[in-house]
């Protein structure tokens, strides 16, 4: 995922700021509880294809920008 890409996304819920998953597979909105997946290197921004966060994800700090 593009640095200059990454620090400009923000949750589309929340307004929130965004950070890459440890995998690099999901952008991750602590605030929103949201997890957006990123396919064929294009995040998908849409809450109807977000997950939820589980109660461990949202108080885990371990996601890296």
């Amino acid at each position: 995922m593009n640095k200059a890409l990454l620090d400009i996304l923000v949750c589309p819920v929340s307004k929130a700021a965004l950070t890459l998953s440890k995998d690099g597979t999901e952008l991750i909105s602590k605030m929103g509880g949201m997890a957006y997946p990123i396919r064929d290197g294009i995040p998908v921004l849409l809450e109807t294809e977000a997950r939820t966060l589980t109660t461990d994800e949202r108080l885990d700090s371990g996601s890296a920008k």
